[in-house]
C-alpha cells in the first residue's frame, strides 16, 4: 500500500548529501582528521558570547521584528558600506536570516518560477542545485576551469546557454576552489547579466577570508611551514589589513538586480548561532520577507545580540582568525607541491583543490585515504562540473592536524600512485 506520505517528485530528484557518507565513515572512529568539513576551528569571539549570554540573562528571548533587530540592521549596513563599498538602506534593504543558507533558500523560492532556469557556476557549493530543484526551477551548470583560475567568464557564461536563464548564481570566493574574482574580472560577467537582463545571487559568505597574492619566494622559502610575516603595509591590502573583497552589486547596473547574501558563520566563527543576512533592492526583500515571516517568523534573537557585539567589537579577532587562515593556506599550497599533488592557488575561502594523481577517481583516492590514513577530504565531483579529479581540503583546523594530515597523504601517495 502507498504511504499518503509519498515524498513529492522534486524531493525525490534530490539525492543524499555527497559529503555525508564519508563523514558518517569518519565518526565511526577516533583517528580521522577531517579536512573535510567547511567551518572554522575556532570559537565565537569572545565579546559575542557574552552578548549572547548576558542577552539570556536580560530575559531577552522574545522574538524580534520579522526583518531582524533594527540595531542589528543598522550595523549591518554600516559594516557592508565600510568593508566593501555596499549601500542598503536598513529599513527595507536588509533581511536577518537563520544562517546564509537560509537567505539563499528565500532567494530561489521568492524569484525561481516552476521550470525557470537557474544558471550556476561551478563547482559550487552542495546546496545550491538541491534548492533550485526545492523551488521548481531547472539547474544549468556553467563549468568553470582551472585554466581560467575557476573564476566565472562571459565566454563560459554564452557557451552553457545561460543567456536563457532567469537568476545567475555564483560564490566568490569559492567554495569549493577558493577561486577569487578581481572587479574586473567581473566586469564581463555582469555585462552579461545586464544584456540579458539575468537576475544575480552573490553568495559572499566568505568576502573577509580573501588573501593577498604571495610570491613563490614567500610560498617556498624561509621557514617552509606558511608562517610568512604578515604585512600590513601591503598594497593589496585595505586598512584593516585582509585583501579588499569586490561584491558584483558594486558594478555599474547591477544593485538594482542583484540579492548579496552573507552572514557570520565563517568570519565570525559563528556557525552553530545560524545568523546570516542578505541584502538587494526594497522589493526583493520584501518578497523575501514575505517567506521568512511565514517560515520562521525571526531569526535567533539570541545569535542576533551576539552578531550585533561582534560586529561593533570583533574586528580585531576577525583580522588574527584572517591570517591564521592565511598562514594555513600558504602551508598547505606549499606541501602538496611537495607530495607531487598540482593543487590551484587559492586566494580565498579556507579551501585548496588539489588534483588527485593519475590513476585515481577522486572518489576512490578519497574513500582509500580515509579508510587507510584516518584523513577525510572531499571529492570534488559532489561540487558539480569542474571538480571532477580533485579533492576538496579545508585548512579551517590548526597547523599541528595539518602538518599531520599532510604527512599522512603523502605517505599515502607514495606507497600507493595508482588505484589498485
Amino acid at each position: 500500500m502507498t504511504s499518503p506520505l509519498e515524498p513529492a517528485s522534486r524531493v525525490e530528484a534530490v539525492g543524499p548529501s555527497g559529503i555525508r557518507r564519508f563523514f558518517e565513515i569518519a565518526e565511526e572512529r577516533d583517528d580521522v582528521i577531517s579536512l573535510g568539513v567547511g567551518e572554522p576551528d575556532f570559537s565565537t569571539p569572545w565579546a559575542a558570547r557574552d552578548a549572547a549570554i548576558h542577552s539570556l540573562e536580560r530575559g531577552r528571548t522574545s522574538y524580534t521584528a520579522n526583518r531582524g533587530m533594527a540595531a542589528l540592521r543598522a550595523a549591518i549596513s554600516e559594516y557592508v558600506d565600510e568593508r566593501f563599498a555596499l549601500s542598503y538602506d536598513p529599513d527595507d534593504g536588509i533581511l536577518v536570516t537563520a544562517g546564509a543558507s537560509e537567505a539563499v533558500d528565500l532567494a530561489f523560492r521568492a524569484f525561481v518560477d516552476p521550470g525557470e532556469t537557474v544558471a550556476v557556476a561551478q563547482p559550487a557549493y552542495i546546496s545550491y542545485g538541491p534548492g533550485v530543484t526545492f523551488a521548481g526551477g531547472a539547474v544549468l551548470p556553467v563549468r568553470t576551469r582551472e585554466a581560467d583560475d575557476f573564476k566565472l567568464t562571459a565566454e563560459a557564461l554564452e557557451a552553457a546557454g545561460a543567456d536563457t536563464a532567469e537568476l545567475l548564481v555564483l560564490c566568490y570566493p569559492n567554495n569549493p576552489t577558493g577561486a577569487v574574482m578581481t572587479r574586473a574580472d567581473l566586469e564581463p560577467v555582469a555585462a552579461f547579466a545586464r544584456e540579458h537582463d539575468i537576475a544575480v545571487l552573490a553568495d559572499e559568505i566568505y568576502a573577509e577570508l580573501t588573501y593577498t597574492e604571495r610570491t613563490g619566494s614567500e610560498m617556498d622559502g624561509g621557514q617552509g611551514d606558511g608562517t610568512a610575516s604578515q604585512d600590513p603595509e601591503d598594497p593589496d591590502r585595505d586598512e584593516a589589513g585582509t585583501a579588499a573583497h569586490t561584491s558584483i552589486a558594486t558594478l555599474p547596473g547591477m544593485a538594482e538586480r542583484t540579492i548579496v547574501v552573507s552572514g557570520f558563520s565563517k568570519a565570525h566563527a559563528m556557525t552553530g548561532l545560524r545568523l546570516g543576512y542578505a541584502l538587494g533592492p526594497a522589493d526583493a526583500i520584501d518578497a523575501m520577507n514575505r517567506i521568512h515571516q511565514y517560515g520562521l517568523l525571526s531569526a535567533p534573537t539570541t545569535a542576533q545580540y551576539a552578531a550585533l557585539e561582534a560586529l561593533d567589537s570583533c574586528a580585531g579577532e576577525v583580522r588574527t582568525m584572517v591570517a591564521q587562515y592565511d598562514r594555513r593556506r600558504r602551508f598547505v599550497l606549499s606541501r602538496f607541491r611537495e607530495i607531487g599533488m598540482p593543487c590551484f592557488e587559492a586566494q580565498g575561502a579556507f579551501y585548496v583543490f588539489p588534483e588527485v594523481p593519475d590513476g585515481w577517481t577522486a572518489d576512490a583516492f578519497a574513500e582509500a585515504l580515509l579508510h587507510e590514513e584516518g584523513v577525510a577530504v572531499v571529492p570534488g565531483d559532489v561540487f558539480g562540473v569542474g571538480g571532477e579529479g580533485h579533492l576538496r581540503v579545508s585548512y579551517a583546523t590548526g597547523l599541528d592536524d595539518l602538518r599531520e594530515a599532510l604527512t599522512r597523504i603523502e605517505r599515502f601517495v607514495a606507497e600507493r600512485p595508482t588505484d589498485r
